[in-house]
């Protein structure tokens, strides 16, 4: 059996503001609309991304929804250029997210920068490409 993600699941505070954010600000596709509850397409090959409201994603894992600081993730997007890299960092802080680490030439020869969106939840956008 092998490990395939289907979906990855985000617990947020204001969930009309999250699906905003993804959808209107990086063009993500929303699939299903509830209560509580949202999941968008990210494009062709990747996972869904579920949208849940704070409070009933740490019931629904039956966990304290206190938490704060660095969750120890981030997630990645790979375009194809630079000029790629910058345009998603503007759509996002356009967005309301926020620039965490601005984008610039790496040392291992790519450019990358990191944002957050409204929850804090860490986003790095990199390439190898000019």
């Amino acid at each position: 059996m092998s490990l395939q993600v289907s979906a990855i699941m985000l617990g947020v505070k204001d969930l009309a503001r999250a699906k905003k954010f993804y959808a209107e600000g990086l063009g993500c596709e929303i699939d299903k609309d509830a209560q509580g509850f949202a999941l968008l397409s990210l494009g062709e090959g990747s996972p869904q991304l579920a949208l849940y409201e704070w409070e009933a994603a740490a019931q629904d894992a039956g966990v304290s929804p206190e938490g704060s600081g660095f969750r120890g993730a981030s997630f990645h997007i790979n375009p194809d250029s630079r000029k790629v890299v910058d345009e998603m960092m503007r759509n996002a802080v356009a967005a309301g997210g926020s620039v965490v680490r601005e984008a610039a030439p790496a040392e291992w020869g790519g450019y990358f920068g990191y944002f957050s969106d409204p929850d804090g939840y860490l986003w790095k956008v990199t390439t190898y490409g000019s």
